[in-house]
């Protein structure tokens, strides 16, 4: 009987494609960034073996924000949309059977949080939050409405671009990523300090979800196309062989 390839670590974050904990422009960077060098660590077993989802963590319609929040026959107001598109690792393999959570602003610009207090309408009808697991190709879908821009109080007139935030855990706690999602056209996109941050304008266009026309449910909802790729595995030796890539 033979014993099946321990899983391997994860590459390295490369810190020049990831924006700096400190941006002068960026004002809230400054008080909770480390002012001290980073400590490069060896990944642990914990880090590169779990989490495990299964589909009894997640509810049928947790991945449908028009009506996860919304009382019986009525709907969020605001431009509905789809987003949806693969998880995949930096060796293009899909990342199956993983947890991808979404919260985000309703139409007005307003999240449903207690210490939000833009003049933006609350939606009745719309909670703001939604998760689905991957499946065996790495493909999750998403129902909602797109958010609205809100101003921020970085400086005296900036405001966020439209935009939902993505949780995404992978296969391993080392390879977990939190980001945000912009959409393709949105001029607020170039003036907005917390998306300058990134240094490589490659690495923006990784965060704009595409317009998806054949996704796209004529005369009900647009599509949008937002693959997300995760922290690739090293190769590993099982019996004197590579296995992983």
């Amino acid at each position: 009987m033979t014993t099946p390839p321990k899983p391997s670590e994860f590459y390295q974050r490369d810190r020049r494609w990831h924006p700096p904990a400190l941006s002068q422009d960026y004002k809230t960077s400054v008080t909770r960034s480390p002012r001290l060098p980073l400590i490069s660590l060896e990944n642990t077993a914990s880090e590169i073996t779990g989490p495990v989802f299964g589909h009894n963590d997640i509810n049928p319609g947790d991945n449908d924000l028009l009506s996860n929040f919304a009382k019986t026959g009525e709907s969020p107001i605001g431009e509905r949309i789809i987003v949806h598109g693969r998880v995949l690792d930096e060796n293009a393999q899909a990342v199956p059977k993983t947890l991808v959570e979404i919260w985000q602003a309703n139409a007005s610009g307003r999240y449903r949080h207690k210490k939000d207090t833009y003049l933006g309408a609350l939606d009745p009808n719309f909670g703001g939050c939604g998760r689905t697991l991957t499946d065996e190709d790495g493909y999750y879908f998403f129902r909602t409405v797109k958010p609205g821009a809100y101003p921020w109080r970085n400086w005296v007139n900036d405001w966020r671009p439209a935009h939902i935030h993505v949780s995404v855990f992978g296969s391993g706690f080392a390879q977990r990523l939190i980001t945000q999602l912009y959409f393709e056209g949105d001029p607020l996109i170039a003036r907005c300090p917390i998306v300058n941050t990134i240094p490589d304008p490659k690495a923006v266009d990784m965060l704009i979800a595409r317009i998806d026309m054949n996704a796209t449910i004529p005369l009900d909802t647009i599509a949008y196309r937002f693959d997300i790729v995760l922290r690739g595995r090293r190769s590993t030796l099982f019996e004197n062989r590579l296995e992983g890539n």
